[in-house]
């Protein structure tokens, strides 16, 4: 899912002076805006946790679903057999 970036609303961070100060020299080497850095790196974020959400959905599905096991339901075995002592 890509994130749509059509309207746009500023914000205001409290960021550590030094770490400011770093992000503004990457966002410099990128040549780009630390305001677009920032954005790039918040959707990115929020894709990996659509992702994920996505992902734990489809297993819990399938676990609902259940696994053929070749057992047709059955269990050939009884308790003492696996634990024979």
């Amino acid at each position: 899912m890509a994130i749509e970036i059509s309207e746009k609303q500023n914000v205001t961070l409290a960021i550590p002076k030094s770490l400011l100060r770093k992000a503004k020299v990457v966002a410099a080497e990128r040549q780009t805006s630390l305001s677009a850095l920032l954005t790039q790196l918040l959707a990115t974020l929020v894709e990996q946790e659509d992702q994920y959400e996505q992902a734990r959905q489809r297993s819990l599905a399938l676990l609902e679903q259940g696994f053929e096991l070749g057992t047709q339901g059955k269990i050939p075995w009884s308790r003492d057999e696996l634990h024979e002592r």
